[in-house]
């Protein structure tokens, strides 16, 4: 190994540093592959689990309902420093997911615990949403 690639390779980081484990990491095609979320029905409610480790809930984390869309979107800003440098790592995730017909927009609740964001939406029975037009006639 040259003077120089033994240099550089103090200097920068190894791949394997790039690509740590880290809930934000780098952006890729799907965030999936980033963030664990699960989606299920049970017992009448629809729920969906994210592992959002290390957010405050309060300040990086929201959760919004718009018209049968869920969208979840976390922030995460992380600073470590020591004598010789400083080392940030920064974020964020969204996702977003068609509700089932007929949930309760107005009831869906969302809870935080040990790093796992939990979002329950009750079904109901599904409105119709359909509605037949009255064809007039032009006499």
């Amino acid at each position: 190994m040259s003077i120089e690639s033994q240099h550089r390779s103090r200097t920068w980081p190894s791949m394997s540093d790039w690509f740590e484990v880290f809930p934000f990491g780098p952006r890729t095609q799907t965030d999936e592959q980033l963030i664990r979320v699960e989606e299920y029905e049970k017992d009448g409610n629809y729920t969906i689990r994210a592992e959002l480790p290390g957010v405050d809930p309060d300040k990086d984390v929201e959760v919004v309902v718009d018209h049968g869309l869920l969208t979840v979107h976390a922030e995460r800003t992380e600073e470590t420093k020591d004598k010789k440098h400083t080392e940030f790592r920064y974020g964020s995730f969204t996702r977003s997911v068609r509700l089932p017909a007929g949930v309760k927009e107005d009831e869906i609740a969302a809870s935080y615990d040990k790093g796992v964001l939990t979002v329950t939406a009750p079904i109901g029975k599904p409105e119709e949403s359909g509605k037949k037009i009255e064809i007039k006639r032009e006499t």
